[in-house]
């Protein structure tokens, strides 16, 4: 039997705990931050909850091992500056459509369908701000087309 004075350390043990693992839990262990993206297109808006990657970290994880993704969400990359993107789909289960969208919110590719677990090279083609991944076939189903616009915060400026 454990003693009553032990028994009431307990929860003060349990909560300084919690509060360790709150301050040394890596960045990814932590809750994921989600937007709101909407995609102008030819047929109307289209909005996605997205979720964003902006560090070095979060850009390199993207959405490897991941199992699922909600028909209305993706991820979006942003890499602050227009530049080359070079992505590719290592430990990701899913196939993915790629939106490479440059700084104005044009879309400036679509890279439909990508291959699950393939290390080949997805490029950009040309200088873009960010990335959007979301569901493979949902460009197709949703009438998204080059040239559309990505309203979200990081293309507001242009």
């Amino acid at each position: 039997m454990i003693a009553p004075f032990r028994l009431s350390l307990l929860p003060a043990v349990l909560l300084a705990l919690g509060a360790v693992f709150l301050v040394l839990a890596p960045k990814a262990a932590r809750a994921a931050s989600f937007e709101k993206a909407t995609i102008e297109t030819r047929n109307g808006p289209v909005v996605f909850e997205v979720e964003i990657a902006v560090t070095a970290d979060e850009r390199a994880k993207g959405l490897m091992y991941r199992t699922e993704l909600a028909p209305n969400s993706g991820m979006l990359f942003d890499f602050a500056v227009p530049q080359p993107v070079y992505m590719w789909m290592k430990n990701t289960y899913l196939p993915l459509d790629m939106l490479f969208i440059r700084a104005d919110g044009r879309i400036a590719r679509i890279a439909a369908d990508t291959t699950p677990l393939s290390t080949r090279t997805i490029e950009s083609g040309e200088p873009v701000r960010g990335v959007l991944e979301l569901p493979a076939g949902t460009a197709k189903a949703r009438g998204i087309a080059v040239g559309d616009r990505v309203r979200h915060r990081f293309f507001e400026a242009n």
